[in-house]
């Protein structure tokens, strides 16, 4: 969303002063409908960026792609998580390459790609079925020899799931913890949100921290938002409450 250089450095400026742990760049919408683009054209987009922002941030940068390729020169340029919406289930060598860079790995769970995914999207249990299928990333990132302690995972709000789905998700997020890895909510401004409380994205903080303080209780302990000093805030109440 950012048109210039100086518009990425400031929002990343801006996102570590409200608090933000990690800093996850993408160049590929993966919104429900959107059209994949090339390498070339995803490595045109990120590299300039991501070179100038590793000089400037000190925080680790998180790179969401599900390409190899791309993997690989992100990793080279600096950035130290991969962020991957197919959960290392796509391309065979995703997994050694992460391994290879001794990075971070962010294995989500998605139904379909992002042109098809809500297309009717069907589960027979959809949160056993996420299970099992976070299970079997997790188990192709250690065999490659991806450090156990640097692999997280991501349920995947949105991505191939009907609202029901995700508020099944949502609701079972302390079963997640039976993969024994940090858990990732996403669900900041999606259409989750929009769809219950009928308002377009822009309006949709109130109800993604509303999510964020759910998932928090049941256990989540990686929050990826566009809102950090919200976000922030939200966290700094919950783990209050939970401490206490």
């Amino acid at each position: 969303r950012c048109k210039t250089l100086e518009q990425v450095l400031i929002k990343a400026e801006r996102m570590i002063k409200e608090g933000a742990d990690i800093i996850d760049i993408g160049a590929e919408s993966t919104r429900p409908g959107s059209v994949s683009i090339s390498e070339q054209e995803e490595l045109d987009r990120l590299l300039p960026v991501l070179t100038k922002l590793v000089k400037v941030v000190k925080i680790p940068i998180s790179v969401d792609t599900y390409k190899p390729v791309v993997a690989k020169k992100v990793l080279q340029a600096g950035a130290t998580i991969i962020n991957d919406i197919t959960g290392l289930q796509r391309f065979e060598e995703m997994a050694r390459i992460i391994s290879q860079f001794n990075a971070g790995v962010i294995l989500m769970h998605m139904q379909g790609s992002p042109e098809n995914m809500q297309d009717r999207p069907q589960y027979a249990d959809v949160v056993s079925e996420i299970l099992e299928y976070l299970q079997r990333s997790i188990d192709i990132a250690i065999e490659v020899g991806i450090d156990p302690k640097k692999i997280a995972v991501d349920p995947g709000i949105g991505f191939g799931k009907t609202d029901s789905h995700n508020l099944q998700i949502l609701k079972n997020l302390n079963r997640f913890k039976e993969l024994d890895k940090p858990v990732l909510l996403g669900v900041s401004r999606k259409s989750l949100i929009g769809n219950i409380l009928n308002i377009p994205a822009e309006d949709r903080l109130i109800g993604s921290l509303t999510a964020t303080a759910f998932g928090l209780m049941q256990g989540v302990t990686i929050i990826r938002t566009h809102d950090v000093q919200a976000t922030r805030q939200t966290v700094k109440i919950a783990q209050a409450i939970m401490k206490n």
